[in-house]
């Protein structure tokens, strides 16, 4: 299940962002997620990872406790439609992508440290979901 707090009033396709939490195996797993604004998103990757610059998207795992929420994502609405326009692709893709991306990270995939396993069950997700295939371009 997602919890969405959408602060920035953006409209988006809750379906598909349903399919790609079940296609990533995430189940009744509660995921709150947050859709903000760059200037917001860089206050966080400032006070969290001590970079400061907006990102696309953050996320922020809980302890992996049954029943519990899996923790949090956060997205920059501003940096959705920039790609989107940038890639040729919907705002609705771009978004189900980050959230893909974040999702796999709350399940505790790391592309910066693993040997390709989180860009395989990306690869495998968007194929299944028929998303661009832009993510894993920009994360190689």
């Amino acid at each position: 299940m997602i919890v969405i707090d959408n602060s920035a009033d953006f409209l988006f396709d809750r379906d598909l962002l349903q399919r790609v939490h079940e296609a990533a195996g995430a189940g009744e797993r509660e995921v709150e997620l947050i859709l903000t604004d760059n200037a917001r998103i860089q206050e966080l990757n400032r006070d969290y990872r001590q970079i400061d610059r907006p990102t696309d998207v953050l996320s922020f795992p809980l302890e992996d406790v049954p029943h519990m929420p899996m923790g949090t994502i956060v997205i920059s609405v501003d940096k959705v439609q920039e790609k989107a326009k940038e890639l040729g692709h919907s705002t609705d893709a771009e978004l189900a992508l980050l959230y893909l991306h974040g999702l796999l990270h709350l399940m505790g995939y790391d592309h910066e440290t693993d040997s390709g396993e989180m860009r395989e069950k990306e690869a495998g997700i968007i194929r299944a979901l028929h998303l661009p295939d832009s993510l894993i371009l920009r994360t190689q």
